[in-house]
């Protein structure tokens, strides 16, 4: 593996869904990556987030962590945000000289770090650290799409999407549902 300043980008995906885990990741990018056009995830089509994971998995230290539904209902979901990010750079193997995490807070930890609000379109590792994110958790809803399909996580990844609404208006919440979410928390289990 080449040099690295250790700097670690930390981002994560899926606060605001009805269903499914919150993810976060960490990444420290090699200082001579040659991976050209790291955005946020959001900002890239799929294809692209797809090539990048790949060119991101081939060079970079990276971890990827998650908050299940149930922890994020226990502790909730800004606390299970701040588990998430911790678990991600405790992941990554080796102590960052620093952090730079995506938002306006940081998690309540030892490593010398700095919140950046709209850090995923500015640091590469922070862009990274997005893409990895969100592949992994898309991943996550399509598969568990394949055991709820009436709910369309492979379309909507757990968003309250007027699709995914309807289908908790007629099949009720799942397991993977978050029970403390507004309207899950108006409905019985199934």
């Amino acid at each position: 593996m080449t040099s690295h300043r250790l700097i670690a980008g930390v981002d994560e995906v899926g606060r605001g869904p009805l269903a499914g885990p919150v993810v976060a990741a960490a990444v420290i990018l090699p200082d001579d990556h040659a991976i050209i056009g790291l955005d946020d995830s959001k900002k890239l089509t799929a294809a692209k987030r797809a090539r990048f994971e790949v060119e991101i998995i081939e060079c970079a230290r990276f971890s990827v962590a998650q908050c299940s539904e149930a922890e994020i209902d226990e502790i909730n979901i800004l606390q299970a945000t701040m588990l998430a990010m911790t678990r991600a750079v405790e992941g990554l193997g080796t102590v960052p000289r620093h952090v730079l995490v995506d938002g306006n807070r940081l998690p309540q930890w030892g490593f010398s770090a700095e919140a950046v609000i709209g850090g995923d379109a500015i640091h590469p590792c922070i862009s990274a650290a997005s893409i990895l994110a969100k592949e992994f958790r898309d991943r996550l809803m399509v598969a568990a799409a394949e055991q709820y399909p009436q709910y369309g996580w492979e379309r909507n990844k757990g968003y309250g999407t007027a699709e995914h609404l309807a289908a908790l208006r007629r099949y009720g919440p799942t397991p993977l549902h978050r029970r403390s979410f507004a309207p899950v928390s108006q409905m019985e289990l199934l």
